[in-house]
Formats: structure tokens, C-alpha cells, sequence
């Protein structure tokens, strides 16, 4: 099926060429890599990253004379939405490059020296934020970096750091000062950059893999900081500011999630599409019944709707104007859709789909993690709600609670 041809005013004739190089790219380098090699231990080969990096994909929003494309967060996600179509894992390995704090909070200095090797893939990025008892909340994350001279010391541990073995540097988020008051327990947080050799993790730095039911490619990892050391420079931006920074890339990192979750249904549909007119019931294609084509036809509505408003957003965001509710609402309904899009498609492809032998299987479990990562579903409708109806009373008591448990203490100190 091809691509729809709508929302001419988005799509430039640039554009179009850049999506369509990549959906070309998916089809031939990636659909076969990812069909033969999905599973708990496939790993997304290093050909395939160097062709990736040849194409500019690591690049994709760096600016050109770091070496990068130089193009917007419209254009990232038009290629991304393709690979997904491919491989989840290998849109989201994209997402470890594109220089992220580097190139919005280190000096220019670090960003020349930094950013060349992104665009190569040769500086790629694994960033630990989730900690055991922290997933939503990130503002009572417990990992605590202490300054001891010209170093930090980091304690504490982590989890759900995804590509902590294979990347070539760590992002990790750690308290390094008390918030001052319950509600700014977002205050004190840093960020550092930790480099490693790709393929280990540094001595004190201990870590597991985490068994998972998808996202296969690459490994995510549990890792725990025992008085782990860092130069003082290590610190990304200003003492306390990691929060802040985190917050900022927020948007993009939603449409991002949505491309990929719009790729993975994309997928779905035109396999259904390919299975429904192959596969013959009572001796007719199922695709001649109504029942399948009404599902087709929801199917398709419900990607395009979400593609839409992708491109909206993703407008909005190049253009500098603020997105934060439009940009929870299209990592939500596209997160949403893609679940239902995905279990569609088993449906359609009968028993079948419940195998390994079709790819339908694959989408559908890596859909189902869109609606976790980069921000629970419940966590973007709590977003747009507070956008439309401020924030709850409710809110304000968990959040001095969560203070008050954390830190001892009394309503309304510091």
C-alpha cells in the first residue's frame, strides 16, 4: 500500500524524497534484518548502524557544520516513522544520537569535538533516568552525586537504561542537591556524561539485563553506581538544571514516540492488507469480507488521523512556538492506535498471527511499549487535562506527600 499523498502542506516536495529514501532504505536494509533477527538475543548489527550513518540518520537535526543534515524535528520523525514501519528498535536507535544535550548544553568547544562523531555514529548515547521505585515521577529519583574535590560521586541505581553495553557514552540523572520546597521537587537534579568503551561497562558501574517481551535488538539494562567517579566536567549544563533539560526535549522525544508508534501500525495494516487478499476462506480472499474490510478501513483512519496531528505538532515544535499539551495528545492517541491497530492485525491474520513467522506478532509487542515509555498514557492524559482544566488539588497533596516521605519534612518547610 502506498503512502497517503494528504497534508500537501507539510509534506514538501524535500520532504516527500526524504520520507520516501527512507521507507526505501526500511524495506531493503532493515524489514529483512529485523524478520530474521528479532528475538531476545538478536542485536542490531554494526552493518546495518554504518549504513544508517551513511545515509545521515545519526545526524539527522545536527546542525551541517558539525557534519549533520541540519533538518527539523518534522523531518526526524518522517524517517523514523519509516524505520519503525521496519524495527522499532532501529528508529529508536536514532534517537541515541542527534547530539541531545551536547549540542543544547555544552560548550562549543565539547560540541565540535562531541558532535562530528555522532553524525558518524561513533558517539552514540544510552541515558539512565528510571530508577527501581521511580518511573512517572521522575522528580524522586534517589541516584545521589556528590561533589569530592575535582570529582563526582555517583551512588545509587538505575533501571531501564536500554543500550547501556552498546553505547559509547552514558546520560545519567542524579540528585546532587535537596529540592527546596514540595512543590519544586524537579529542582536539584543534574546531569552527567559518563564516556565508555562501547561493548562493557565501566568498573563501578555494575549491571543485568532485563528480560523483556519486545523492544529486542539491544539490551536494557538494570545498573547500579557503587561511589563511581567522574571528572567535574562531566556535568552537563548547570548543577541542578537536569531536570530543566530533560523537560526541554520533552516534545520532540513525544513526536518521536508517536512516529514510531504510527510506523509500527503502518506496518500492520499493509501486511493485513497483503495477508487479507492471499488468504482464502469458503474459497474467496477473507479481504472480499465485509468484516475485514471494515477493519482495514478503521485501521487505516485511525494511523492517518494520528499522522495528521503528527505532522502538526512536529510543525509547531520547528517553528518554536509550544506544543507540550498537542504534543502529550499525539503520543497518546497515536500510542493508543497502534495497540489496537496491531491486535487488529493478528486478528485479520487469524492464527497465523500469533507466530513468529509473521511480523504482525512483532508490532504488536512493540506497540504495546509505546504507550509505556516517554510518558505512560496516563501520564499524557494527566498532562492535557491539566492543561485544560489546571492542575488538581489532588496533585498538589501527592506531590507535598511524596516531599514529606522523602525528605522528612514538615508541611510547607524546605
Amino acid at each position: 500500500m502506498s503512502q497517503s499523498e494528504d497534508g500537501r502542506g507539510y509534506l514538501t516536495e524535500q520532504r516527500i524524497l526524504i520520507r520516501d529514501a527512507a521507507r526505501a532504505f526500511t524495506m531493503k536494509e532493515v524489514l529483512p534484518v529485523a524478520n530474521k533477527l528479532d528475538g531476545p538475543d538478536g542485536i542490531i548489527p554494526m552493518e546495518l548502524r554504518q549504513k544508517m550513518a551513511d545515509m545521515g540518520y545519526f545526524g539527522i537535526t545536527i546542525p551541517e557544520e558539525y557534519g549533520g543534515l541540519g533538518l527539523g524535528i518534522f523531518e526526524y520523525c518522517l524517517i523514523c516513522e519509516q524505520l519503525a514501519r521496519g524495527w522499532m528498535s532501529v528508529a529508536s536507535i536514532v534517537a541515541r544520537a542527534q547530539g541531545g544535550w551536547i549540542k543544547n548544553a555544552m560548550s562549543e568547544e565539547k560540541r565540535r569535538h562531541y558532535l562530528p562523531k555522532v553524525v558518524r555514529g561513533e558517539f552514540l548515547n544510552a541515558t539512565s533516568l528510571s530508577e527501581p521505585d521511580t518511573g512517572s515521577d521522575l522528580a524522586s529519583i534517589s541516584c545521589r552525586a556528590v561533589r569530592d574535590g575535582d570529582e563526582w560521586v555517583l551512588t545509587g541505581n538505575k533501571y531501564w537504561c536500554t543500550f547501556a553495553d552498546g553505547a559509547d557514552y552514558i546520560t545519567v540523572f542524579a540528585r546532587t542537591s535537596p529540592p527546596p520546597a514540595s512543590n519544586k521537587r524537579w529542582q536539584g537534579i543534574s546531569c552527567f556524561l559518563i564516556e565508555k568503551e562501547r561493548g562493557t561497562l565501566p568498573p563501578g558501574i555494575n549491571g543485568s539485563p532485563i528480560p523483556k517481551i519486545g523492544y529486542f535488538g539491544w539490551k536494557t539494562w538494570e545498573l547500579a553506581f557503587d561511589n563511581f567517579r567522574l571528572p567535574a566536567d562531566a556535568l552537563i549544563g548547570k548543577e541542578g538544571d537536569g531536570f530543566v533539560l530533560m523537560a526541554k526535549g520533552l516534545e520532540g522525544a513525544r513526536a518521536h514516540t508517536a512516529a514510531r508508534a504510527i510506523g509500527l501500525a503502518q506496518g500492520a495494516l499493509e501486511d493485513s492488507i497483503a495477508y487479507a487478499s492471499e488468504r482464502k476462506q469458503f474459497g474467496i480472499p477473507i479481504a472480499e469480507y465485509q468484516a475485514i474490510r471494515f477493519k482495514i478501513a478503521t485501521m487505516a483512519t485511525e494511523i492517518e488521523a494520528a499522522r495528521q496531528l503528527l505532522y502538526f505538532v512536529c510543525n509547531e515544535i520547528d517553528s518554536g512556538r509550544r506544543c507540550d499539551k498537542e504534543a502529550s495528545m499525539v503520543k497518546y492517541f497515536a500510542s493508543e492506535m497502534a495497540e489496537r491497530v496491531t491486535s487488529e492485525a493478528i486478528q485479520i491474520h487469524g492464527g497465523a498471527g500469533y507466530t513468529t513467522l509473521h511480523a504482525v506478532e512483532r508490532y504488536w509487542r512493540d506497540a504495546r511499549l509505546t504507550k509505556i515509555f516517554e510518558g505512560t498514557s496516563e501520564i499524557q492524559q494527566r498532562i492535557i487535562s491539566n492543561n485544560l482544566l489546571g492542575k488538581s488539588e489532588l496533585e498538589e497533596m501527592i506531590n507535598e506527600r511524596a516531599f514529606n516521605q522523602q525528605y522528612g519534612a514538615k508541611k510547607g518547610g524546605a
